[in-house]
């Protein structure tokens, strides 16, 4: 059953629920609205500011080096961030709530924050490695039996598919020069708390 026909059979309140869940803009939106509202409502405390800011940024880094190796549903990125972990992206998403959390201070914001994460990422993953799978086959599936989707893989398992970074692909992808900046700003927001 896909993600449509889960959403088209339910009513009411569940299918609003499911909406949500299985809508990437949602998701993503959620995760910009959680930057802010942290940001807005917490206070500075220089070490946790510094642990967590840095938590963040390394997580915007992992998303700038996947965003430059990714041309979705047209090529199965393999190499860069693909060759330690299925899904980069959201490992950097993960990483970049974590450290908004501990730079923010506030206890409410880890209680969101695994809400989130939980009621977002287990079916966006499901779905994301069964489209991937039916578009590339036994390729995503050579490769996958590798790579662990959100716990890094080390060692030489790499797929078949070489490419490099590249800015363009960072830009026109995921737009992670527009988050970076964003990112930046709610980080002196906090950090003028």
């Amino acid at each position: 059953m896909s993600r449509a026909d889960k959403v088209s059979d339910a009513t009411g309140l569940e299918k609003l629920i499911l909406t949500l869940r299985y809508h990437e803009q949602s998701r993503q939106w959620f995760a910009v609205i959680f930057v802010l509202l942290v940001s807005l409502l917490g206070s500075y405390e220089p070490m946790l500011f510094i642990v967590g800011g840095a938590i963040a940024v390394f997580g915007e880094l992992i998303r700038m080096w996947a965003s430059g190796y990714v041309m979705k549903n047209k090529e199965l990125a393999t190499t860069g961030p693909y060759a330690y972990v299925r899904h980069p992206l959201y490992v950097g998403n993960i990483l970049l709530l974590i450290g908004f959390s501990i730079a923010s201070t506030q206890w409410w914001s880890f209680v969101l924050m695994i809400a989130l994460l939980a009621f977002y990422y287990p079916p966006t993953i499901s779905y994301e490695d069964n489209k991937l799978r039916d578009i590339f086959g036994d390729e995503w599936i050579e490769w996958s039996k590798n790579i662990n989707a959100l716990i890094p893989t080390f060692g030489s398992k790499a797929g078949s598919v070489k490419s490099s970074w590249s800015f363009k692909k960072s830009l026109m992808q995921n737009a992670e020069p527009v988050i970076v900046v964003y990112l930046i700003g709610c980080l002196y927001l906090l950090y003028t708390s």
